[in-house]
């Protein structure tokens, strides 16, 4: 999946619509058919997580909703705008956990679990990039929320930005490997266990052991113990447990 990049062509009209500013959001096109900006939003959401970033289109949530495509654009002027207000109302409605009192290391493995979880409901939100985020009130909540997993840590404003962005970096590139490896086991039709075994005798073939004797004895071992080439949540949690050891050198050095 190809990341998905907004389009900022009128900003101000865009955070008009997120915060749903009543004298600002109006665009006035022609005659409206009942609609609200929240059910668009929502039918977008549905659509994508139900077929993919690829599928979402002005004319399919038009569809969705049983209207004609030049109705959307009185509420919502384009693609763009609409994934920013789809990207916040999944950022808005994400669950967070009450981490008050326990330490920063659970605090900040909590805030990625979140994330973890959100991409696993919206698949489609980790191939939005991150540099121009929706800054409406799911965003802002959120990001909030997120900080606060860092207050106490002795790292000043910067830091704290920067460490919050290396962890979500982190969770946001596991998810869209796990669903790239989903998409490769749908696409084959094939499960690892069977593709190896289909593959196996050939590979016995061709790979000499005695030429790349590292790779064998290491692949065998990972491959016996994951029962396949990659297993994209023992990598995740492999993952998870050097970022925060990473964060932890920081942390413990600016004390």
């Amino acid at each position: 999946m190809a990341t998905e990049r907004n389009r900022q062509d009128d900003p101000t009209r865009t955070l008009d619509l997120l915060w749903r500013r009543p004298d600002q959001n109006a665009i006035r096109r022609g005659p409206r058919q009942g609609l609200s900006i929240d059910a668009i939003v929502s039918a977008g959401i549905r659509l994508a997580d139900t077929d993919g970033l690829d599928s979402l289109t002005m004319r399919r949530v038009a569809r969705e909703l049983g209207v004609a495509p030049m109705t959307l654009y009185t509420y919502v002027p384009d693609k763009a705008a609409l994934l920013d207000l789809m990207l916040d109302s999944v950022y808005g409605h994400a669950e967070r956990a009450d981490t008050t009192g326990l330490p920063w290391r659970a605090r900040v493995e909590a805030v990625a679990r979140e994330n973890r979880a959100l991409y696993d409901s919206h698949p489609w939100a980790a191939a939005v990039s991150p540099s121009r985020p929706p800054l409406g009130p799911g965003q802002m909540a959120k990001y909030e929320h997120e900080l606060r997993a860092l207050e106490g840590t002795g790292l000043d404003d910067v830091e704290m930005d920067a460490a919050l962005t290396y962890v979500l970096d982190f969770v946001r590139g596991a998810a869209r490997a796990a669903l790239k490896e989903r998409e490769r086991r749908a696409e084959s039709e094939m499960s690892d266990e069977q593709w190896w075994e289909a593959n196996a005798p050939v590979l016995a073939e061709v790979l000499d052991a005695t030429k790349y004797p590292t790779a064998a004895r290491v692949g065998a071992a990972a491959g016996a113990t994951l029962g396949g080439a990659y297993h994209p949540e023992r990598a995740y949690e492999f993952g998870l447990r050097r970022v925060l050891d990473g964060l932890g050198a920081l942390i413990e050095g600016s004390g």
